[in-house]
């Protein structure tokens, strides 16, 4: 018999496994039941909380763009500076893409670029995080621009992990985040009015 739960813990947990199981054999090679079974639950606790796996899988998307959120915002609220923003900013992101991995595998990964339902809960996380990259960026210009940059720094920082998580290149996550945060830093800081 399963360990009762709260329902927010429980939903958290199937949430974790759910993340595992797709991260490990994607979408639609888990089914529900490997997935309640991992979990350690029935499969109509399962469907208490999710009404199907499609249900389950956006909203695991949705869910981790709000962790990343959470986490970057944290880091660019308790900068000292323009400067230390974007370091901490990208250090922040680089983090929580390395210590979960399958994260950064459901969130980037071809997977979810093929389903159009997908592909657009994963445009809303690159949309929301340059939103908050555009915020940061303190130029004289206009907000068209200020939001085409913001693309770009959300852009070059997915790249650059997906390369780092597909080629495991000699660097480590921490010089990882300098080389970008310099970059990043030295063509903001040419930014002019165009």
């Amino acid at each position: 018999m399963p360990r009762r739960l709260p329902a927010p813990r429980r939903r958290r947990q199937l949430l974790d496994v759910a993340l595992e199981r797709f991260a490990a054999t994607g979408f639609h090679a888990t089914s529900m039941d490997e997935i309640a079974e991992a979990a350690g639950v029935t499969k109509p606790v399962l469907y208490q909380h999710f009404g199907s796996k499609r249900h389950l899988y956006l909203e695991l998307l949705d869910d981790m763009v709000g962790q990343l959120m959470d986490v970057v915002t944290k880091a660019t609220a308790s900068a000292q500076g323009p400067h230390q923003q974007v370091e901490a900013g990208f250090a922040a992101y680089v983090s929580y893409m390395v210590e979960r991995p399958q994260a950064f595998r459901l969130l980037f990964g071809g997977g979810s670029r093929r389903d159009r339902e997908f592909a657009e809960a994963v445009a809303r996380a690159e949309d929301a995080m340059a939103e908050a990259v555009a915020a940061l960026i303190e130029a004289d210009i206009d907000d068209t621009h200020r939001r085409v940059l913001a693309y770009a720094v959300v852009g070059m920082a997915e790249r650059v992990l997906r390369h780092w998580e597909a080629e495991r290149p000699a660097i480590a996550p921490e010089a990882l985040v300098r080389q970008m945060a310099d970059l990043a830093w030295a063509g903001l800081r040419g930014v002019r009015r165009v």
